[in-house]
């Protein structure tokens, strides 16, 4: 009976860790993990990537107390953490009050690009439902960009499962050059979606090494269909 509850209990324990891990890491990789690879680094081909600021939020922090503070953050994030997971969008990582997240990876799909930008268009709407429960209306910046990237694993006592890449480098910069509550876009994500979007030349950004690059930003939807469901 002893050995029998030690068992037990070594079973509880392998559980709560592996449903702890699986809060951290995409399940695919979880499962890569446990099959025993130790280093996972993939290349996409093709995947898009998407940067969500939060405008004014670091002055408007430093007026906060910090439970307030940590509490407001996550309320907005915990509205984009169900919306990503009922898409199939990857949450990558929260840097202070930004949200960086992808689709097409770890698991490619061919709608990456439909997929991130129905993302898009529910943060607007989530964070619009925050704001009506708060006295401090919010606004976000949001960039997306289509391309490949390299995705993997680094750390050793801290996993992170990261993105790396051009791709991701100009969908921080739309997102830094936007405007709040706008989603700006490149020409890849635009060419990929004319069918279904409605898009407005915005201009061009400067990026280093690389001259100058279209961008433009998300108007309305040319027909309304359900969003896409994870492949």
């Amino acid at each position: 009976a002893t050995e029998l509850g030690y068992l037990a209990r070594l079973q509880e324990e392998k559980e709560r860790s592996d449903a702890l891990i699986r809060n951290i890491l995409p399940a695919p990789i979880v499962l890569r993990l446990n099959e025993g690879e130790t280093i996972i680094a993939d290349r996409f081909e093709s995947a898009s990537i998407l940067f969500a600021d939060i405008v004014g939020f670091t002055p408007a922090a430093a007026l906060m107390p910090p439970a307030h503070l940590v509490d407001r953050l996550d309320q907005v994030f915990s509205e984009f953490d169900v919306l990503a997971l009922s898409l199939g969008v990857e949450k990558i990582k929260t840097i202070g009050d930004a949200y960086m997240a992808a689709a097409g990876l770890p698991q490619p799909r061919h709608d990456h690009a439909e997929a991130i930008v129905e993302f898009a268009l529910g943060i607007l709407a989530a964070l619009e439902r925050v704001n009506g429960t708060n006295d401090q209306e919010f606004k976000i910046r949001i960039g997306i960009h289509s391309g490949p990237v390299v995705a993997g694993i680094i750390g050793r006592n801290k996993f992170i499962y990261d993105v790396w890449g051009d791709t991701v480098n100009i969908a921080s910069r739309l997102e830094s050059q936007g405007l709040p509550n706008q989603i700006q876009v490149s020409q890849a994500v635009q060419e990929a979606l004319a069918h279904r979007y409605h898009f407005e030349r915005r201009g061009t950004i400067a990026l280093k090494g690389r001259g100058h690059t279209q961008t433009l930003a998300l108007i309305t939807l040319c027909t309304r269909r359900p969003p896409p469901l994870r492949t």
